[in-house]
């Protein structure tokens, strides 16, 4: 699609080659996942909870007990990424005027909020049983686990190609701390057996829930970002600011907002101070805005306020110096 802008007296919006307001974007690819592969993953691990929940009452094992609560919040979760990855399919519509790129997001900071609450949780459980240490079955430990670090070493390996996805990576990285955490178990078991150090269950439980606290607290800060109309961490305001300077016409840039609209996809909006020119100048003026956003920074939606030069700077934030007169 050849590329396009409005004008509304000095105001402009305008979109880069091959935007689409169908949620199409040209030139970002992701990896794809099907949402067949969740409902799967979703299916294995309501059996893997089951199978761990017995393990861990015939064991006597806290660490697979608190396994299986580690593993049955991924059901909620795979649930929610799955609603999420058919939200984030739907076209852009006159509600959503950006799409749904964010639902992902959102789903992504449920899930770790509702983990830190859990790891939380699952500590305490573990520090209970230091204080009152309960011998436990070896073999009930090492089968259970095994059997369950094939179910998340394969969710993992299904989900690695879809990495780039905030929403998905919050599935990523809690299946592979999962299946670390059961050779973790698998570990403890042979130790217990050979040393009956009965302590390192409550201990391994302990981990669990570090690993589950520390893993989720990132998702949170970046899924929050996000939320929070933040900036893009790989953009920075005054080197988009510094690289529209350069073209020809732009006097001075200010009120420069950057923002991510989840997915990968980011939006800019800024006010330019030219000077007088006609309104055909203004579009070829847009368009070279538009193609230094989008070749230089990745910006798929770009709106620019042109104002004309001479006229006081009133906004406060002028980016980087006010143009010399």
């Amino acid at each position: 699609m050849a590329a396009h802008s409005h004008d509304h007296g000095y105001a402009g919006h305008s979109n880069p080659p091959g935007h689409t307001h169908a949620g199409g974007h040209a030139g970002h690819s992701h990896p794809t996942l099907r949402p067949s592969v969740l409902g799967w993953a979703m299916a294995a691990t309501l059996g893997l909870v089951v199978a761990e929940v017995f393990g861990g009452i015939l064991g006597r094992s806290v660490a697979l007990l608190n396994d299986a609560v580690h593993n049955l919040s991924d059901v909620p979760a795979l649930g929610i990424s799955y609603l999420a990855m058919r939200w984030a399919q739907r076209p852009a519509d006159s509600e959503k005027t950006y799409g749904y790129h964010r639902a992902g997001t959102l789903a992504a900071f449920t899930n770790a909020f509702v983990l830190v609450l859990l790891s939380l949780w699952l500590g305490y459980e573990a520090f209970e049983r230091f204080r009152s240490p309960v011998a436990v079955v070896e073999s009930w430990m090492i089968w259970t686990s095994v059997g369950a670090l094939a179910v998340n070493g394969g969710i993992t390996l299904a989900l690695v190609k879809a990495r780039g996805d905030l929403n998905l990576r919050s599935i990523l990285v809690h299946n592979f701390g999962d299946a670390l955490s059961n050779i973790a178990i698998i570990a403890g078991a042979l130790i217990i057996h050979a040393t009956g150090a009965d302590w390192i269950d409550p201990l391994l439980g302990l981990a669990i829930g570090l690993l589950v606290l520390w893993s989720s607290i990132g998702i949170l800060r970046e899924s929050s970002h996000i939320l929070l109309e933040g900036r893009p961490p790989d953009l920075r305001v005054e080197d988009v600011a510094r690289a529209i300077l350069t073209i020809e016409g732009v006097q001075e840039v200010h009120d420069v907002h950057l923002w991510s609209l989840g997915g990968g996809h980011h939006a800019l909006s800024l006010h330019a101070r030219i000077p007088d020119m006609h309104l055909d100048e203004c579009e070829r003026l847009l368009a070279s805005i538009q193609r230094v956003a989008a070749k230089e920074f990745g910006v798929e939606h770009t709106t620019v306020q042109l104002e004309r030069a001479g006229l006081p700077a009133t906004s406060g934030y002028v980016m980087p110096v006010p143009a010399k007169k």
